[in-house]
């Protein structure tokens, strides 16, 4: 029988590993599961041990408990990353049974309360009209139940728009789940917690969360005058418009792409699918300035019936202090072995869209056709994700384990030093698989252009409206590993040309694409409305 095994399942770190430990993620567990290997799996291990990020948020925590208890011929445990140790005993489970029987008594008490809340909301009016309000302190909120949060597009835009608000407006009052690296440490933040309740049901945690989190920011703000609410929006949440209506204030919302269509498209059908739309909906409509990222967001609001004059299209953007060509990445370089190695990067949560496997695909096929590449080029895979098996698979493939490097999950504050150390950067977007335009803005697209390094880059919607084929970068085709191989050849063979497009892409992002001009072009955007609201 094998000794101990980790099971991890949304915590922020890895624990180190010993002899005869086995630490697996979660959903690898999962998927065998579905495969029939439960006997397999069955009391298979002396000890086992679940780790995750908060063990008071853990998801589904009857089932999770039972799981890690049927892992163990002997001792189970759940441990999370504030230190929280439990053994799962049968006292421990008997009380989560409690407490999902008490949830499943309250569902319908739940859903009442949302419709009314709804109704109420859907009668309410506009609050724009006040010029004063930039002499007040915004209300930024964070809605999402992601704890743990290291790294990615989410939490570039949450500090750049954070970190910069206070240079146009007074000083922002942060309400959030979690803290958020980068996130200037001078600004006033406040945890916001679920309650714990509906933990064992699909979406009802989300749904619930509205009247804890707006609970929590009225006990917080003890009736502080405010400027505006800023919400980054998450599915199943009102809570930013309810506190802008409460408060009589402007209510902006950022809207990143319908989470109905990434259910769909990159997740699984929502159980409540009615419901979260017309959630969405009532956000949309009654949001006094809705801020997209793209012309493809815009478009599909403005076909959704949305007041186009409220619509304000605001790329992404960097901080170019952070990323900059004067950052230095000799100690990552001298890590990984690069020496005078030509080094390809790529940073980001490997999410579904951002077509890692195709790079490494491109990669494997440059290797292919020219061997001699092997001995001076090299891939630098940074950061981890839900496609990272098929990197991984790509790799093992095409034999290139021993050129192409692949970090993990890397902290928000070491992502520059890391693209520091690479010659050439690649953002190989896909489009979206049911045809539906590419609406993203990636974060890593400002955040390469800023590092001033030579850019190859998919021909993509946004992409190709910000980036420059021979300009600022070298454009290819959309999820063709043949186009992109090619284009990184190219790179790869030519370094004038990759300190010509890095100059370009430097001097374009700075003059266009901070924070700061992000930030500054949604404050001048409400203040318009407010002036001709007033008129």
């Amino acid at each position: 029988m094998r000794q101990k095994i980790i099971v991890l399942r949304g915590s922020a770190r890895t624990p180190p590993r010993t002899p005869g430990q086995q630490i697996v993620p979660f959903e690898e567990l999962r998927q065998r599961i579905l495969r029939g290997e439960v006997l397999k799996l069955l009391l298979a291990y002396q000890e086992a041990r679940l780790w995750t990020n908060r063990l008071d948020m853990l998801s589904r925590p009857l089932l999770s408990a039972l799981f890690v208890r049927l892992l163990s011929r002997r001792a189970a445990w759940i441990e999370d990353d504030q230190g929280v140790n439990r053994r799962v005993t049968t006292a421990l489970l008997a009380g989560a049974f409690a407490h999902l029987i008490r949830d499943l008594l309250g569902r319908p008490a739940l859903f009442a309360r949302i419709r009314r809340e709804l109704d109420a909301l859907e009668r309410c009016g506009t609050c724009l009209g006040s010029m004063g309000f930039a002499a007040l302190p915004p209300v930024y909120l964070r809605t999402d139940l992601i704890f743990g949060l290291r790294a990615g597009g989410s939490v570039g835009h949450i500090a750049g728009v954070l970190n910069n608000l206070e240079a146009f407006t007074a000083p922002p009052v942060f309400f959030t789940t979690d803290a958020i690296p980068t996130v200037d440490p001078g600004i006033e933040t406040h945890i916001v917690l679920p309650s714990g309740r509906f933990l064992d049901f699909n979406q009802l945690p989300l749904l619930h969360f509205n009247h804890d989190f707006l609970r929590g920011a009225e006990a917080c703000l003890q009736g502080r005058a405010i400027g505006f609410v800023y919400q980054r929006y998450s599915l199943n949440n009102y809570a930013g418009l309810a506190l802008a209506r409460r408060k009589g204030v402007p209510f902006v919302l950022e809207y990143n792409g319908s989470e109905l269509w990434v259910s769909r498209n990159w997740g699984s059908p929502l159980k409540y699918e009615a419901l979260a739309d017309r959630i969405e909906r009532l956000n949309l409509r009654s949001a006094d300035l809705v801020v997209v990222i793209s012309k493809p967001l815009r478009n599909e609001l403005e076909v959704r019936g949305i007041d186009p004059g409220k619509i304000l299209v605001n790329p992404n953007g960097v901080d170019p202090e952070r990323y900059s060509p004067a950052v230095d990445g000799t100690a990552i370089r001298a890590k990984y072995h690069f020496e005078q190695k030509t080094v390809i990067g790529f940073i980001g949560t490997f999410g579904r869209w951002h077509g890692a496997e195709v790079l490494v695909e491109a990669f494997g096929r440059l290797l292919e056709q020219r061997p001699d590449l092997r001995g001076y080029v090299r891939l630098l895979m940074i950061g981890d994700g839900n496609t990272m098996p098929l990197v991984r698979a790509c790799v093992e493939r095409l034999g290139g384990g021993d050129v192409c490097v692949l970090t993990g999950s890397v902290a928000q504050q070491e992502g520059p030093a890391h693209l520091a150390a690479c010659d050439i950067l690649a953002a190989p977007h896909v489009p979206n698989a049911d045809g539906t335009p590419f609406f993203g803005s990636p974060t890593k697209l400002f955040e390469y252009m800023a590092m001033g390094k030579g850019i190859v880059a998919s021909d993509l919607d946004q992409i190709g409206e910000v980036l420059h084929h021979d300009e600022t970068a070298w454009l290819v085709r959309p999820g063709d590993v043949a186009s992109l191989a090619e284009g990184l050849l190219v790179l790869i063979g030519d370094g004038p040309l990759r300190e010509r497009l890095g100059r370009a892409a430097r001097d374009e992002v700075v003059a266009r694409y901070t924070w700061a001009e992000h930030t500054r072009r949604i404050v001048e955007k409400l203040k318009e409305l407010c002036t001709a609201r007033r008129v």
